[in-house]
């Protein structure tokens, strides 16, 4: 075969790049168990802390959102099969959506169903981190044939991050208006997914296997398998219930392959006067019979998220924007060097292949600014394409890394794990000290498992957002405010909860919000006590079922 037509020879699916042995499967299994014991620690640490004080809400960062997925699997225990937000008081149709933790609400029952529940969000955790590893490390033996190097890229794509961590240290956290990206986006690298998202490592998992059958398949002689297309459907609609919006990058990342491959055969027959559109046309029908699985699904979401008052309304202040690009020069600037000498290697070794990884690592300024509300999440996965072109500069016998690379990746692991250290053992710290909002106060949570036996599933309940939050974790009922995408009309209800509860408001508006929002119960703790100097219990309309320690319910009166 000519050197020009070098990129479209096709390696046997049997070929050594696809090969993993059994040492190698029991090492990455050893190290996605040490991974997800290390990350494990903080939870227990936090749990071993709580007492007769403090209840541990199970999480060490994120404490919102964690308190939303716990009261998303109560919405499961206690029947519901359609998603309806418990952090509003807006009418809801309901609509198929954060499936894995609604199935595994129904493992629990009573008594003790908040522990049960954080248990199980914990193994879920656990076990969908060792299945993302997994997958992980046989999408990078896909392209790294050397067994260190791979290992490397196993270590950096679960634990790397990039040069946030620099910021931190010298106390310039908030840097052009944020975070480094490594500490509170999981997209943009994947330890954050592995310590407190599981839905989001499932997704990641499903993203590589996809993309790893599909190339798999791609290499193999003859026509696509109907099999193939199959397991890349069966694959895309696991994804599709882990995190909806990934299921749109998987779709992307093969449509990008798909434009890819057509320009690189179209220089080809510019230049060399020959084209071999085989590639292409094996992979839409690859693909386009694999997305019949999905599609349904795909077009439900877009649908019911088009036309439903409610999901409407929470796409629309849902904005999860990205950040200055300064911030992904500094996350990806230290691998991109080395992903470019990688990706020239990999693009005159296997084009085909490399076409994928490249026009992936390409498409991040596309990813990550488009018009879209959920910008930042749309970078999913393409850390991985980062280190594995990184990792195909080293991808070859010591003797033949150039003299300038020699050495790079202990200096790689140097810079690229200190993040990740930085976020495990800050959970460490803080769940070693008992408090808000990691903790809840006891006599807190009693009041929440009062209302929990004492109210109706779906009953509202009117309390500040901060208790808003965590009310719903502990008992199946609705609150007026209390998570800020979830919440419609947050900032304007807001004001209006907290003046609920000063002394100086009208009986009259007082009643105008219970009216509004259908209000069964009010809650009164420190932070309500915190806005004014008012007593319910002397109106007519309030009529107090619990009292103690600080902490009172009252009912709304006619309700």
């Amino acid at each position: 075969m000519n050197d020009h037509l070098s990129g479209v020879q096709l390696p046997s699916s049997h070929g050594h790049e696809y090969e993993i042995s059994s040492s190698e499967r029991r090492w990455v299994l050893v190290y996605a168990l040490l991974v997800m014991l290390a990350t494990s620690v903080p939870y227990l640490i936090g749990f071993a802390n709580q007492g007769t004080t403090w209840r541990f809400t199970g999480f060490v960062f994120g404490v919102e959102d964690g308190n939303s997925y716990i009261a998303k699997m109560l919405s499961g225990a206690n029947g519901a099969w359609l998603f309806r937000s418990p952090y509003t008081a807006e009418e809801q149709g309901g609509v198929i959506a954060f499936l894995p933790f609604n199935l595994l609400g129904r493992l629990a029952s009573p008594p003790g169903m908040h522990e049960q529940l954080v248990a199980l969000f914990h193994l879920f955790r656990f076990f969908a981190g060792i299945v993302e590893i997994i997958a992980t490390y046989q999408f990078l033996a896909l392209f790294i044939t050397s067994l260190s190097i791979r290992r490397v890229g196993l270590v950096l794509s679960t634990l790397g991050g990039g040069l946030g961590w620099l910021l931190v240290l010298f106390g310039q956290d908030q840097w052009l208006g944020s975070l480094p990206l490594e500490f509170y986006s999981p997209e943009t690298f994947g330890f954050l997914a592995l310590y407190g998202l599981p839905h989001l490592a499932l997704a990641r998992a499903g993203l590589l296997w996809a993309l790893l059958i599909y190339l798999r398949s791609l290499g193999s002689p003859g026509k696509s398998k109907l099999s193939d297309s199959i397991r890349i459907g069966l694959v895309w609609l696991l994804v599709y219930f882990a995190q909806p919006l990934t299921t749109l990058v998987v779709g992307f990342v093969f449509g990008l392959h798909w434009v890819s491959l057509a320009v690189w055969q179209g220089w080809r027959m510019i230049r060399f006067r020959d084209a071999n559109w085989y590639l292409g046309n094996k992979a839409l029908r690859l693909v386009g019979l694999a997305c019949v699985l999905p599609a349904p699904f795909i077009f439900y979401n877009f649908l019911t998220f088009s036309t439903d008052p409610f999901l409407k309304r929470w796409t629309a202040q849902n904005l999860i924007t990205s950040p200055h690009p300064m911030h992904y020069l500094l996350a990806y600037g230290i691998m991109v060097p080395f992903a470019v000498i990688g990706g020239i290697k990999l693009l005159r070794l296997r084009a085909w292949q490399g076409w994928l990884l490249a026009g992936w690592a390409l498409a991040i300024p596309l990813l990550a600014y488009a018009p879209v509300n959920l910008q930042r999440r749309l970078p999913e996965g393409v850390w991985v394409a980062l280190v594995i072109l990184a990792m195909k500069a080293f991808d070859c016998p010591v003797a033949e890394v150039p003299k300038r690379l020699l050495g790079a990746t202990p200096v790689l692991l140097l810079v690229c794990l200190p993040s990740s250290l930085f976020l495990l053992v800050g959970g460490i710290l803080t769940a070693s000290r008992p408090g808000l909002p990691l903790f809840r106060p006891v006599d807190e949570v009693k009041a929440f498992e009062f209302l929990a036996v004492e109210g109706e599933v779906g009953d509202v309940v009117l309390a500040s957002y901060q208790t808003g939050n965590a009310l719903p974790a502990w008992a199946p009922v609705r609150v007026v405010i209390g998570l800020g995408p979830e919440s419609i009309g947050l900032s304007e209800l807001q004001p209006r909860v907290e003046r609920f509860y000063a002394s100086q408001t009208s009986d009259e508006e007082r009643r105008g919000l219970l009216q509004d929002y259908q209000v069964s119960y009010v809650f009164r703790g420190p932070v309500e006590s915190s806005f004014g100097i008012w007593l319910p219990a002397q109106v007519e309309y309030l009529h107090p079922v619990y009292q103690s320690k600080g902490y009172e319910v009252y009912r709304v009166v006619g309700k």
